[in-house]
């Protein structure tokens, strides 16, 4: 498994944010191979942190490539890039 995590900082409205990425990206996202979930979360103070879960590398990086292409046709809900960390799992457990 391969997890990115992407951090935008100056989230003018994140609840409009919220709602943008669950009908605009989440669908996008979903439909590239090796996709296993997603989480969007609210950090506060203008912050909000996304996860990804491929299965593998390939799949983590096309991720990248559509939130990129997404934040850029976006401007006034995700203002800035995203500061991205990515890697592979080496530990997990889920219920």
């Amino acid at each position: 498994m391969y997890m990115t995590v992407r951090r935008y900082e100056g989230v003018p409205n994140p609840g409009d944010a919220a709602v943008q990425v669950n009908e605009s990206f989440v669908p996008i996202i979903s439909q590239i191979r090796g996709f296993l979930g997603y989480y969007w979360a609210d950090a506060k103070n203008g912050t909000m942190t996304s996860v990804s879960i491929f299965q593998d590398q390939v799949g983590a990086e096309e991720s990248n490539n559509k939130a990129v292409e997404w934040v850029k046709q976006h401007p006034g809900v995700l203002p800035k890039a995203a500061q991205i960390t990515a890697g592979e799992v080496v530990a997990h457990k889920a219920k």
